[in-house]
């Protein structure tokens, strides 16, 4: 048992060394959501806290993305994150592209699995109360009727 309780903590370390690239691509304001369609500040401090890590380009690595498996874990949340939606990039999607993304939002938030629970337990800020909730609903409704437009 000590072998292994031994081996375990040497691969522990070692996997250490394998870090994740934590480099955030430049980011293009003008192609950038918020900057696009300039909500409240409001909607637009709920939606950085709650999607802009994992949905854009200016993701912030906490202090738990330096500990492996964690950090390899968390990095694939965001790639994963960013191919559904990257709201720094919303601006280069054709128009029938943004309104589904809008309506993926309000129905994500709708079902409650947006944000991600993992995520909210260590972003308390992100958390959506229902007022907040039907807030960003309402608001990704009108911006999707808007881009049909």
């Amino acid at each position: 048992m000590k072998k292994i309780i031994k081996l375990l903590a040497v691969a522990f370390i070692l996997i250490q060394f394998f870090q994740i690239d934590k480099t955030n691509p430049p980011v293009d304001e003008s192609q950038d959501f918020l900057k696009i369609h300039n909500p409240s500040s409001e909607i637009a401090q709920q939606i950085k806290a709650s999607c802009y890590d994992c949905h854009s380009n200016e993701t912030n690595y906490p202090w738990y993305t330096y500990v492996q498996p964690v950090g390899w874990w968390t990095k694939d949340h965001i790639d994963h994150g960013k191919k559904h939606l990257n709201f720094s990039e919303f601006g280069t999607y054709e128009a029938k592209k943004q309104s589904h993304k809008m309506e993926e939002c309000y129905e994500l938030i709708e079902k409650g699995e947006m944000p991600l629970k993992s995520y909210t337990l260590a972003h308390k800020d992100a958390v959506l109360d229902d007022a907040t909730k039907q807030q960003l609903i309402t608001y990704f409704k009108e911006m999707e009727n808007k881009l049909k437009e």
